[in-house]
């Protein structure tokens, strides 16, 4: 399970939350992560040269903290959004869960895209919704403005608390709290 539900890694605090999971190497990981960013400085490159005039009156895409918010709701709105998206990757994914309920035919992006939406919905308003420090870094390198860098470091940090927490959530909560759930009910004798 190194990949994730869309069939590949596109975001590094996935990548993250995965690897605080072991399911993904820290050499992968961050390998990973320097193509994550590569690739996002290259498709923004591309944006701003199919299309400069929405590039230019949109900010290059380039997240902030919108006006009447301050760095700490920003910082809270990434964390929190990030371990929606990464709980739900965990969750959706979880080969554990698909053994379970292999009798509905769940397919795991739909989870992950409406997650995705509903953070969407949440965040745009604070932060422009980040909770992919890859495309955050790629439109701040490409649209390379003093704004865009002051506050460029709540688009890692936030989504790396938030999957972390996210992971251990999942991996040593959920997990944990499933493990003894099933010693008591084994260790219960029946009548």
């Amino acid at each position: 399970l190194s990949i994730c539900a869309a069939g590949g890694h596109i975001n590094p605090a996935v990548t993250f939350g995965l690897f605080l999971a072991r399911k993904v190497s820290l050499i992968r990981a961050v390998m990973y992560m320097i193509a994550q960013c590569l690739g996002a400085i290259c498709g923004v490159g591309l944006v701003k040269a199919f299309m400069k005039g929405y590039y230019n009156r949109l900010g290059g895409g380039a997240n902030s903290v919108s006006h009447g918010y301050n760095t700490g709701t920003a910082l809270g709105a990434e964390i929190i959004g990030t371990f929606v998206l990464v709980y739900t990757v965990f969750s959706a994914t979880d080969p554990k869960r698909s053994a379970r309920d292999s009798h509905v035919p769940v397919l795991a992006p739909l989870p992950i895209g409406f997650a995705v939406f509903v953070v969407h919905l949440a965040t745009i308003p604070i932060t422009g919704t980040g909770i992919n420090p890859a495309r955050s870094f790629g439109a701040a390198v490409i649209f390379n403005n003093d704004k865009v860098w002051d506050d460029h470091w709540i688009f890692w940090v936030g989504p790396f608390v938030g999957a972390l927490a996210a992971a251990a959530y999942h991996q040593y909560i959920l997990r944990a709290a499933a493990i003894k759930a099933l010693g008591s009910f084994r260790s219960n004798p029946t009548n």
